[in-house]
């Protein structure tokens, strides 16, 4: 038995997770960054600010779920593992578990982001499989920072070797949400909100997404949505074309997965993929969806890192 301990600092959320790897059972602590009424997100500098005050809290939080000492830790330090990749909130966890690490005399299993949600999901899912069996699958990692179709690729050195093979060409399915919640007057991140406005809505829309092969473009979406607010339609309404269009950009997405690459599992990560009405529009045998607490931002995925690395699941 072993207890790992995740960290997260993304530009969202500080989180922090133990997994217990006898019974595979996560405890979660997480708070969300503050972000002023009317703004839509937060400057690195305001990002690594509230980490360091935010980071002592939530472990303080999980503590007081059973006290403990880590026998590993996972911490993402990057969003995604390629040359470049770089953001200085992450910079916040990494140095919390590097002291920590020291403190116990673990040393840290250190990520990214990205894969972070990726193994959320399988944990989530419970699809562990996919790893063990080697089989490649891709994953939509769609969140405020990103709209990624990945191929992913078991590996025994990073567990997933990700390549990015489409996705969005310009702005982000949750920058698209978060900019349309916002216009509307809600608090950023503006996802659920959203949501809750949109099932009030009984309209249905005819729409064709910009998609060519692979790739997408959502930059025309806040225009729209800024036009049927001008025109005078219910915030009901907006709120409901707004998460359909991001519905069928990524159905889109995924047909044209298949017809290039097979009836491969997809797996659906990142916080705008616990919207349940894209979920319920997705969702089959071969797509893998998680609970909406392991698709938004969350350190179980770099915890889940960890263990597998130390050889203490499979």
């Amino acid at each position: 038995m072993a207890k790992v301990l995740g960290i997260d600092t993304s530009n969202y959320t500080t989180s922090a997770t133990l997994l217990d790897t006898d019974d595979m059972s996560v405890k979660q602590s997480k708070i969300l960054l503050p972000v002023k009424q009317g703004e839509k997100g937060v400057r690195q500098s305001e990002a690594v600010f509230h980490h360091t005050k935010q980071l002592p809290l939530i472990m303080e939080r999980l503590m007081a779920q059973g006290r403990f000492v880590p026998d590993h830790i996972g911490v993402s330090v990057k969003p995604r593992l390629e040359e470049g990749s770089y953001m200085p909130c992450f910079l916040v966890g990494e140095g919390f578990a590097d002291s920590l690490g020291a403190v116990v005399g673990v040393t840290p299993d250190k990520t990214s982001h990205q894969i972070g949600h990726i193994l959320a999901a399988i944990y989530s899912s419970q699809r562990f499989d996919l790893i063990w069996d080697k089989k490649p699958f891709a994953a939509f990692h769609v969140s405020g920072g990103t709209t990624d179709l990945l191929y992913c690729e078991p590996d025994d050195e990073s567990i997933l070797k990700i390549n990015r093979i489409g996705g969005s060409d310009d702005l982000k399915a949750g920058q698209a949400i978060d900019r349309c919640g916002v216009m509307l007057g809600l608090s950023f991140p503006c996802g659920q909100e959203l949501e809750r406005l949109a099932v009030k809505s009984d309209k249905s829309y005819k729409i064709k997404p910009s998609v060519k092969g692979l790739g997408c473009s959502l930059s025309g979406l806040e225009n729209k949505c800024k036009d049927m607010l001008s025109k005078g339609c219910a915030k009901e309404d907006i709120a409901g074309f707004c998460i359909d269009y991001v519905l069928e950009s990524i159905k889109s997405l995924t047909e044209a997965f298949y017809k290039e690459y097979g009836e491969k599992t997809v797996i659906y990560a990142g916080g705008v993929m616990s919207n349940s009405m894209i979920r319920s529009s997705l969702e089959s045998a071969e797509r893998v969806f998680c609970e909406g607490e392991f698709s938004r931002d969350n350190a179980c995925g770099v915890a889940v890192y960890s263990a597998i690395k130390r050889g203490l699941i499979g």
